[in-house]
């Protein structure tokens, strides 16, 4: 760990109840993400690259409506003006009317439930990439090995093993081979270059409505309506982000309202009366325990490309 004298504390109270760490929660890569770590005290532990520079940040919810902050590094100043909008106190679900008697009892059972915007619109579309058509715990592999020799050492006192994420520029100049090693195959590797390359264009959708981000987003070829979806959830905190496409969502979400699989075309148009909170209507299944979907045959195949 990289250790600095100075470090800004801010504390958030939020006008309505939230847990932190459940609403953080997708923004980790798997239980080894190098960015992002929960200690034994509850403490989350992340690390960002902020544009004015590298960040570590501890937070540590004081109650059930305060988180306190405490960061280091160049970005702390900036992160830490943001953390209202990073543990969602800007998450408005008045309108949300959800119908069915499992979302409702979801709904009254976790109002401390928000979906949080980290505003870096990179550091949320190179894992989804990553994740693209493979089994998480290969796209989680790749994601650890590839900020391991590619990342940035974290500023302050990060506990041991954690990484600051790379940072466009870098993403840029990795090597094919390197992303080879690390079990990426070249569709995706491209992707990842084409959008590190265009990455300032990027990250201004942070300010678009949400229609246009999504169009600049997939404007990128590789980045199709499941990545775009998967970087609104986390960087825009885009309460309607619909992960068309995933390979286990319809079948989850028919199964668990229904009773039934739908496929993803029925799970749209299900859903649409949800709208623009259809993605909120997910997590609720999620953190309820309430998402259900049989195990009726193999699970998704682990794929290594390194051997080719």
């Amino acid at each position: 760990m990289t250790v600095s004298l100075e470090v800004v504390e801010t504390t958030v109270t939020a006008r309505r109840p939230l847990d932190v760490a459940m609403s953080l929660q997708p923004l980790q890569r798997g239980k080894g993400d190098p960015c992002h770590r929960r200690t034994t005290d509850g403490s989350i532990w992340r690390t960002s690259v902020q544009k004015s520079g590298p960040v570590t940040y501890r937070l540590t919810q004081t109650d059930r409506h305060s988180v306190r902050c405490q960061a280091w590094g160049a970005g702390a100043h900036e992160l830490s003006a943001g953390l209202g909008r990073l543990v969602g106190d800007h998450d408005d679900c008045a309108d949300f009317a959800p119908g069915h008697p499992i979302l409702v009892e979801a709904h009254r059972r976790f109002p401390q439930l928000r979906l949080g915007r980290t505003d870096r619109v990179m550091e949320a579309l190179v894992p989804a990439i990553l994740e693209q058509r493979v089994h998480g715990i290969a796209a989680f592999a790749s994601w650890r090995r590839l900020v391991w020799k590619f990342g940035g050492p974290a500023p302050g006192p990060a506990p041991d093993g954690m990484r600051l994420p790379p940072t466009a520029d870098v993403w840029r100049r990795v090597p094919s081979w390197e992303f080879h090693r690390a079990n990426v195959d070249p569709n995706r590797s491209r992707t990842i270059v084409r959008c590190a390359q265009v990455a300032d264009r990027l990250e201004k959708i942070v300010d678009l409505p949400r229609e246009e981000a999504n169009r600049r987003l997939m404007s990128v070829p590789g980045v199709g309506i499941w990545t775009a979806a998967e970087v609104s959830q986390r960087a825009l905190g885009d309460p309607d982000a619909l992960s068309v496409g995933d390979y286990h969502l319809a079948a989850m979400v028919g199964w668990s309202l229904l009773g039934k699989p739908l496929d993803d075309a029925e799970m749209v148009e299900y859903l649409a009366p949800l709208q623009p909170h259809r993605h909120r209507a997910v997590r609720l299944l999620e953190v309820s325990g309430q998402a259900v979907k049989p195990k009726f045959g193999p699970r998704t195949a682990l794929v290594d490309h390194t051997w080719h």
